[in-house]
Order: structure tokens, then C-alpha cells, then sequence
């Protein structure tokens, strides 16, 4: 099976940007499952998550379902949360045994805590402009406290690292390591997509 490679992360990462919040969940899956069938590896972020051996994982702004899916494929415990009532029809109806909820992330309180909190899929960049902090505050009241944050986003679209960052420490949460890909290639100056790994202090 073909890799995720740089070409289709930045055509995946604009596409999703300028259809979802316009595309129905059916159609939005659709195009990951025709890319799948043509031999392209479209779980470059559960392999990414489950290299961080977790047991329990919330797939915070899940959308359709497609990461949560996989990882509930190998083996974890994954909990799907969006706003969007849409792409989680579609996630429950592909995946009827994993626990979705249709919530906002800025105050969503699930009552336990997660090995790993995952924001894929530039969800920082779907946020209401200006709630982003509440966003990452949110997500941050679910990671055990020896848990890790997630995320992954294009940059250069109105929410840049040092504001993310700054959210972070805001919610007790310092890095631990950045890539620019999901396939954990280095970050280096002027990298258009941030993979943020963050831990509690």
C-alpha cells in the first residue's frame, strides 16, 4: 500500500480546509475511501497515536470517524467527539461499537481522562475565531495526567504555533516534540504543518 507522502498530506490538508464544513459526512468519507481502495495509506495519524502506546485515546473533532475507527481496529479504547451532527452520523453508522458524542470541545467534560487526546484534522482551525483556548482547556481537563495532546494543523491560516503553544502553557501544558508530518519528519523553519505532541508539567 502506498504511503501518505508530502503531495497528497498538502492536497488532503487544502481540500479538507476548503470542503467540510460544506460536504455531508458520507461524501466527506467518500474521498478517503476511494483513496484507501487505489492503495493510499490514509492512517498516517492512528499509526502516529498508536506509536505512543496508549490504551484509552479521545478523538477530539473526529469528524466521520476515520481515525477513531482504525484505532479501535488495533486494539484501543477510543472515545469520538464532534460538533458536527453530520459526520457523526456517518462515524456511527461505520463504526456502531466505538462511543461517539456530539459536543463542542470548548466545554466538553466526558467525566474521565485519556491516555491520549488527538486533535487531527486541523480542528484548531475549525474552532470559532477566539475559542481556541477554551478549545485546547477543554481537551487538556481530558488527558490522564501522565497522558499526552496530540495535534495536528496547518499553519498560516490565522492560528500560527506561538499562539497554540501559549494556549498550552495556559492549560498546564509544556511541548515535548513537534514534527511537520504524521510520519514524524522533522520541523524544520518555514514548515507549512505542525504534528504538536504536549504533556502536563
Amino acid at each position: 500500500m502506498r504511503g501518505i507522502g508530502p503531495g497528497y498530506e498538502d492536497r488532503h490538508r487544502r481540500a479538507t480546509l476548503e470542503t467540510v464544513t460544506r460536504w455531508h459526512g458520507d461524501d466527506y468519507q467518500r474521498r478517503f475511501d476511494e483513496l484507501a481502495s487505489s492503495g493510499v495509506d490514509v492512517h498516517g495519524e492512528a499509526t502516529f497515536v498508536v506509536g505512543r502506546s496508549p490504551t484509552r485515546v479521545l478523538d477530539a473533532g473526529c469528524g466521520t470517524g476515520r481515525v477513531a475507527i482504525e484505532l479501535a481496529r488495533r486494539g484501543i479504547a477510543v472515545v469520538g467527539v464532534d460538533v458536527d451532527r453530520s459526520m457523526l452520523e456517518t462515524a456511527r453508522a461505520n463504526g456502531p461499537g466505538i462511543e461517539w458524542h456530539e459536543h463542542d470541545l470548548t466545554t466538553l467534560d466526558l467525566g474521565r481522562v485519556f491516555d491520549v487526546v488527538l486533535l487531527a484534522g486541523n480542528v484548531p482551525l475549525f474552532a470559532a475565531p477566539g475559542s481556541q483556548r477554551a478549545l485546547v482547556a477543554g481537551c487538556a481537563h481530558h488527558i490522564d495526567s501522565e497522558g499526552e495532546m496530540v495535534t495536528g494543523f496547518q499553519l498560516g491560516r490565522g492560528y500560527e504555533l506561538d499562539t497554540y503553544d501559549d494556549d498550552c502553557r495556559a492549560a498546564g501544558l509544556a511541548l515535548r516534540e513537534r514534527y511537520s508530518t504524521w510520519a514524524a519528519d522533522p520541523f524544520p523553519a518555514g514548515a507549512d504543518y505542525a504534528v504538536s505532541v504536549h504533556h502536563f508539567v
